[in-house]
């Protein structure tokens, strides 16, 4: 079959298709891009035929914004539990370059996503073409080269052939949930058109099996033992567990063993924020229930989690000098952190497997009970926070109340940068694992908005729910053109503070007096210190294209958002906050290294309180 580079990639992804639990389902269902020289002619000349001709379903979606369009498609897949992602194509040169930050938030999401980065002319006879880089210690380096240390597979085709090899060695990293994330074949805008004889076996139907490995009996015995011997184990849930949709089997096993639950930000909802076991958010932004517990804990039970330095508390939260862990995950890289017992295993047959491992076997009484008291005074706390009546503008806290009453319990809510997701890890109640889509792997400013995108795509029967704050929205915005023209109903929470709150909190903290952390004009004083800027994030909404409601109190964003929900099309609700907070009470610590030496004395007495913190830090050996 003579088919160009271009035509033979789009129909060989239009039948991939992973599977588990018996479950088929399209691997890759349809390509995001932008066209440009490098690709028009090529991946958007194929998309084009294949749309006429019907010879490959593979849909294409116009993207505004490159690194926008990989946050979509990182988005869904994350919505589809690895299970299904998008491709994206961009142009030559800075098109292609601007995924690089979208890929390398795919990579340590632990997150599929197939880029199709334009490159320059493998036959290299229009040389130096336009956005070429000239390197003198090589001909065949181009600017590509950066995606390879922010992806889980590189290649780049510079001729036809070797785009078999390399298209079936990106379904496997894309398909494998231990070794998965941003996979790259740069495409030379020569290549894309140039034609080859095809071989028809390259466009069967290939299924890639997405297995469930089991726990070795050997290793299942050791950690079984060793929580035997606990009197005040703590279990830590990650997005291990929901990738695997074994919440089910969690909450089986936490009411059999009485263990109590602390989630990180991917593992949250994988256990009801009411479970009797449940006592919130561990870590830098935790809850007091959890990381009191992870204070005294003997043994801590790790499911499908990485132990992020927030979740740790930056090596402080587990403060037990006798503390030992069992770390149950798919990947070897996470299950021997902490010099743990290893049990590599999925965490749906993992759990169940140690359930069987203990049966019988359960928490003492008293501790359960004192597990159940600490989740209920920070429950109070939570109340308290989310209901305060701020005086002027409201607080965070108290939107962020008014709109988790507002959603159902399958209602997504996206965000990943600022000072929400702190917030949301204290004071976020899911019962659904779905509800609670925060990326703070990467924290990328910019992503809620693109995220809205593909989780929208990803699960068109929910509620999907945006909260972005003024930075975040300033820096991508345009993804709200995509929502409209795809028709996606999607609702945003613009929350307005006219600076940066968790930099400035964070630098205030850190004796640097939120130095550069508010929207001003430039002042007197030659600082950023004058007046509030006179601009309208809301209008710019409108611009382009979204329907807007604006709210001063916290009664009119209840309203609002009662109103988005019944809308059919993408909804942006407006609400100014107050800058300066008052934020959640802190229970844990982050590593924020501080100057050693300064002439300002909030600097000097940060730099005592730092030091005082980095006596408390410890390997976990």
């Amino acid at each position: 079959m003579r088919l160009t580079t271009a035509q033979a990639l789009v129909r060989f992804l239009a039948n991939q298709y992973s599977e588990r639990d018996g479950v088929e389902q399209r691997l890759i269902p349809g390509c995001f891009g932008i066209f440009g020289h490098g690709n028009v002619a090529g991946i958007g000349q194929a998309l084009l035929q294949a749309a006429h001709t019907g010879e490959a379903d593979l849909p294409y979606y116009l993207a505004r914004n490159e690194q926008g369009q990989v946050h979509a498609a990182t988005a869904f897949a994350k919505m589809r539990n690895r299970l299904q992602t998008l491709a994206c194509t961009a142009s030559t040169g800075p098109g292609s370059t601007n995924m690089i930050t979208g890929a390398a938030l795919a990579t340590v999401n632990r997150l599929p996503v197939l880029l199709l980065p334009s490159d320059m002319f493998a036959s290299r006879v229009p040389d130096p073409v336009l956005q070429q880089l000239e390197d003198t210690r090589g001909g065949d380096v181009t600017v590509n080269d950066a995606f390879r240390p922010v992806s889980k597979y590189f290649d780049r085709i510079t001729r036809p052939e070797q785009l078999i090899p390399a298209a079936l060695a990106a379904m496997r990293v894309l398909s494998d949930p231990v070794e998965t994330g941003a996979v790259t074949l740069a495409l030379p805008q020569d290549v894309q058109a140039e034609a080859c004889d095809w071989p028809e076996e390259f466009f069967r139907r290939r299924v890639w099996h997405v297995d469930r490995p089991v726990p070795e009996p050997e290793a299942l015995g050791r950690a079984a033992e060793l929580l035997r011997t606990a009197s005040a184990p703590l279990i830590v849930v990650g997005g291990g567990v929901v990738y695997s949709e074994a919440e089910h089997e969690l909450r089986v096993f936490a009411d059999a063993t009485g263990i109590p639950v602390a989630d990180t930000h991917a593992g949250k909802g994988a256990v009801p924020w009411d479970h009797p076991c449940a006592v919130g958010g561990i870590g830098s932004t935790g809850a007091t229930a959890a990381n009191a517990l992870a204070a005294e804990a003997d043994v801590v039970l790790g499911i499908g989690t990485r132990y992020s330095d927030f979740t740790t508390a930056s090596h402080t939260v587990f403060g037990n000098p006798a503390v030992k862990f069992v770390n149950l995950n798919v990947a070897r890289l996470d299950a021997a952190k902490h010099s743990a017992e290893m049990v590599l295993a999925d965490a749906k047959r993992g759990i169940t497997a140690l359930h069987e491992a203990l049966a019988g076997w359960q928490v003492d009484d008293a501790y359960r009970t004192w597990a159940r008291v600490l989740a209920d005074e920070w429950s109070r706390t939570a109340d308290a926070c989310l209901t305060v009546v701020h005086q002027a503008l409201p607080a965070q806290t108290e939107i962020l109340g008014a709109l988790n009453s507002e959603l159902d319990d399958r209602d997504v809510v996206i965000n990943a940068a600022g000072s929400m997701p702190g917030d949301l890890q204290m004071l976020w109640r899911a019962r659904d694992p779905k509800a609670y889509h925060v990326e703070y792997a990467y924290s990328c400013m910019g992503y809620e908005i693109a995220a809205g995108v593909g989780a929208k795509m990803a699960a068109p029967e929910r509620e999907v729910v945006v909260l972005v704050g003024d930075g975040s929205y300033l820096m991508m915005a345009q993804e709200i053109v995509t929502m409209v023209a795809e028709r996606l109903k999607v609702i945003i929470v613009l929350v307005q503070n006219h600076g940066f709150a968790s930099i400035g909190a964070l630098s205030e903290s850190l004796g640097s007096q939120r130095f550069g952390t508010a929207y001003r004009y430039r002042g007197d004083s030659g600082q950023l210190d004058g007046d509030v800027l006179p601009v309208d994030l809301a209008a710019n909404a409108a611009s382009l294209g979204a329907t807007v409601l604006r709210a001063s109190t916290v009664d009119e964003f209840r309203a609002a958002v009662k109103q988005a929900k019944t809308n059919t099309t993408t909804t942006v609700v407006h609400v100014d906050t107050d800058l300066l907070g008052p934020n959640p009470p802190g229970s844990a610590w982050w590593d924020v290294p501080v100057s050693e030496v300064s002439d300002l004395g909030s600097t000097r007495s940060a730099r005592e309180t730092y030091a005082a913190f980095k006596r408390k830090q410890r390997p976990y050996l």
